[in-house]
């Protein structure tokens, strides 16, 4: 099995390419999970986000269970929403549940949302 290498960005190459990875985020930030009232990158949900010099947005993701009812429908929309952003020239997924995920990876924003952004009493 080939190994697929990975394209390494100057810092110029970074520069032009940080708008474009913003918007991505954006736009992730619009799919939301079906069964949690937050979005899949502030889940996150998204482990891995890359994009290279030609605008191919790679995405690793993983979903809350293995056994997500509404996989096809997330990912279809994961897809979607990254292809629409302007100058995003394709999107591929890759799913993984290694590492599992878990409530540590939720970000501040999900935290509060959830109403878990409080600290636990120690002792």
């Amino acid at each position: 099995m080939e190994e697929k290498k990975k394209e390494v960005l100057t810092a110029e190459d970074a520069k032009e390419l940080a708008p474009l990875y913003s918007n991505v985020v954006l736009a992730l930030k619009q799919v939301y999970d079906p069964e949690i009232p937050v979005n899949i990158y502030d889940l996150g949900l998204i482990y891995d986000l890359t994009i290279d010099r030609d605008h191919n947005v790679s995405i690793l993701m993983t979903f809350t269970a293995p056994n997500c009812p509404m996989a096809d429908q997330v990912l279809m929309e994961v897809k979607e929403s990254v292809e629409d952003v302007p100058g995003v020239v394709s999107c591929s997924i890759e799913m993984t549940f290694e590492p599992a995920w878990d409530r540590s990876m939720l970000s501040e924003e999900a935290r509060v949302e959830l109403g878990l952004d409080y600290e636990e009493p120690e002792g």
